[in-house]
């Protein structure tokens, strides 16, 4: 199954900023979602809509994803729509439990643009409204004494760390996420889409990493490794984080989600604070693309709903998703919506989606995958092997755990 999701900021269909009992809303509408600042926002909107012709209830559980697809699979559904993100549409796609959306974006969604779409197979299955994703922090002042702007590429990301360096202002003024392991998985993941690669041979589950585009990307790793703290395979999420604070790196590509933590008044100082920037994560070998993988949150309509239903629960999502809700919780998530001002620490998550940023893959397989790029990946960058030899091998070590897994 041939897959592809884009989602950036745009306009979404804004519904009348006035709720009222109702909202034309003629039918059903039983809501499941994740229980967190950001659903409790959508679904407290779109609970303002119950009474009169509507009948709708919610309930926000921290093990909804274990329950969609029971809820799914019953006829009629037990809920009619359901929160959904990049690994759970998978789940209820595999058992073709969701509802194309086309019709009903047609007739009432006519303001929501392509690029937030949630798009399997040419239907779209899902509709994003908020995202996370890798993208760059940069230190202005260091970029100022080196002499370079912010960079837009990896190898101006280079070109600036080569800078920085020869001036005495860093010894290692890159970090990464390249622990052994899931986080240099996604590292890989996010450098290979951004230079077009494919993980699969179209159609199948046949791994296609050994290539030209493979090898550029072990080696844009490699170059960046030269310039990290020499320690860089042990360097997760929360190391970075405290090396940002301790004023120990200038460049990171890091989780848009530490972008509050790293600029709220703890565990740093006010100048470093103060020059804590964030953009679009980098494009890579002459391509547009930011170099990441957006992590999407969305909502999927059951396909055993009723019509009725479903229009109801189409029409009562676009008033969850609302720019007035978005405006009246900003600080809550990274809202695609438009009406919402990107909060000061999510510019770099929303500048990359309308970057056209690609989905973190969604395909069952793709797991397998990123455990083999995990474990591999490290053979080259400590110069044990050749980037064909480690790619070989990654394909070796997926296709093991895809046959184990009944995929090949």
């Amino acid at each position: 199954m041939y897959m592809r999701t884009l989602v950036a900021a745009g306009t979404m269909a804004v519904m009348s900023s006035s709720a009222y009992a109702g909202c034309g809303i003629y039918g059903s509408v039983k809501v499941l979602a994740n229980d967190f600042p950001a659903t409790q926002a959508v679904s407290a909107a779109m609970r303002a809509c119950d009474g009169g012709s509507a009948d709708i209830t919610v309930n926000l559980n921290k093990d909804h994803k274990d329950l969609i697809v029971p809820a799914f699979t019953a006829n009629p559904p037990e809920f009619t729509t359901s929160h959904v993100t990049n690994s759970t549409l998978v789940a209820v796609m595999n058992d073709g439990l969701a509802m194309p959306l086309d019709d009903l974006i047609a007739k009432h969604g006519a303001g929501i643009q392509d690029m937030q779409k949630v798009t399997i197979d040419g239907k779209v299955m899902a509709i994003a409204f908020m995202a996370n994703a890798q993208h760059l922090f940069y230190r202005k002042d260091i970029l100022d004494a080196a002499g370079v702007g912010v960079p837009t590429t990896y190898e101006e990301v280079l070109a600036a760390a080569e800078a920085i360096k020869s001036k005495g202002l860093m010894d290692y003024p890159i970090g990464g996420t390249y622990k052994a392991g899931w986080n240099l998985g996604e590292e890989f993941v996010n450098m290979y889409l951004g230079h077009g690669g494919a993980f699969f041979k179209p159609g199948t589950a046949e791994p296609s990493v050994n290539n030209a585009k493979g090898v550029a990307t072990l080696e844009m790793m490699k170059a960046l490794t030269g310039y990290m703290n020499p320690d860089y395979l042990t360097h997760d999420s929360n190391a970075i984080q405290a090396e940002w604070e301790a004023g120990n790196i200038a460049l990171t590509n890091l989780w848009g989600s530490r972008a509050g933590a790293v600029t709220d008044g703890e565990g740093s100082t006010p100048e470093i604070e103060s020059n804590t920037m964030f953009a679009a994560a980098t494009s890579v070998a002459g391509g547009s693309v930011p170099s990441t993988t957006l992590w999407w949150d969305g909502f999927a309509i059951a396909k055993n709903a009723s019509a009725a239903d479903a229009e109801a629960s189409f029409v009562a999502m676009m008033q969850g998703l609302s720019s007035d809700m978005a405006a009246a919780n900003a600080s809550d998530a990274n809202w695609l919506i438009a009406g919402s001002e990107p909060r000061a620490a999510g510019v770099g998550v929303v500048a990359s989606a309308a970057g056209g940023a690609s989905p973190y893959p969604m395909l069952p397989w793709m797991g397998a995958m990123h455990g083999a790029l995990g474990a591999e990946v490290a053979d080259f960058l400590q110069g044990n092997e050749s980037a064909e030899q480690t790619l070989a091998d990654i394909e070796a070590a997926y296709t093991a755990a895809a046959t184990e897994k009944g995929f090949l």
